[in-house]
């Protein structure tokens, strides 16, 4: 995932501008440009959790994206030293993800973690169902994809108007395109009086369309509605983009086999 695009499309869509999110954290209008068009690396993590309360989004997922040490696991371990020595030792053992997910498993019977409210945004796996997975599709243009879910979104709630939905995702589009690198885009139609639904959509060749990495298209995120937490679910989305995950749905078979491990990376973050 290219984490300037992902929050340049957060950003647009908050309705927020990119001098007055500047402002909001203090930095440069400049600085921030840089880091949307990738010049510059993803903000420490102390202003990523500012620009997570501008748009109103969970710090937390907007620092797993950025790929930063969350400062809940700084403060444990200045809380807690003792604890980096675990990490040295998971780090000695270069235990893999199967592994880790064993050491989770213990964590989680163990020690179970203390509850916490549920986010107002649904996860992408409860959007999307096997008929609204399209895999290997074929064709010419972004829009043609486009078109083709929006049927399948349409089908999927009742009063939706597939001509609407697409052309209502067109018109995002030439607003600012939804490339979030590594083959991905993420094209929406957001409301919060639609109830959301996603498809899921892989490419039998990649388009050769604008990309903030240059890497062509090969797979589409398409979301309608968006509930209370629209932002927090096109964030949910940006997760995807990673060259494994991406190659793994690209190479699914079936809609249940792509849906498995979209739920799977999910749990990844809980």
């Amino acid at each position: 995932m290219h984490f300037g695009a992902t929050l340049r499309l957060l950003r647009v869509d908050a309705g927020v501008s990119l001098r007055a999110l500047a402002q909001k954290i203090g930095v440069s209008s400049a600085y921030l440009s840089r880091v949307e068009n990738g010049h510059d690396q993803a903000p420490t993590p102390d202003r990523l959790m500012a620009i997570a309360r501008a748009l109103d989004l969970p710090p937390t997922l907007l620092i797993d994206l950025a790929q930063r040490v969350s400062p809940f696991v700084a403060r444990y371990l200045e809380d807690v030293p003792s604890a980096s020595y675990l990490f040295l030792e998971i780090a000695r053992r270069k235990l893999n993800a199967a592994q880790l997910a064993r050491v989770h498993a213990f964590l989680a019977a163990e020690f179970p973690a203390r509850s916490a409210s549920r986010s107002d945004a649904p996860r992408l796996h409860e959007l999307l169902a096997p008929e609204r997975v399209l895999l290997k599709l074929s064709c010419s243009y972004l829009g043609d994809a486009i078109d083709v879910a929006a049927v399948r979104l349409a089908n999927a709630a009742p009063g939706l108007n597939a001509a609407a939905i697409a052309g209502e995702i067109r018109e995002r589009e030439r607003e600012s395109p939804t490339g979030i690198g590594h083959g991905v885009a993420v094209p929406h139609a957001l409301a919060a009086h639609i109830r959301p639904v996603a498809a899921l959509v892989t490419l039998a060749r990649p388009l050769q369309v604008a990309t903030p990495d240059d890497l062509p298209l090969q797979m589409l995120l398409v979301i309608v509605g968006g509930g209370q937490a629209p932002l927090e679910l096109l964030a949910r989305a940006a997760r995807l983009a990673t060259p494994d995950t991406v190659a793994q749905l690209c190479q699914a078979t079936t809609p249940d086999a792509a849906l498995a491990h979209v739920r799977h990376v999910e749990s990844e973050f809980g």
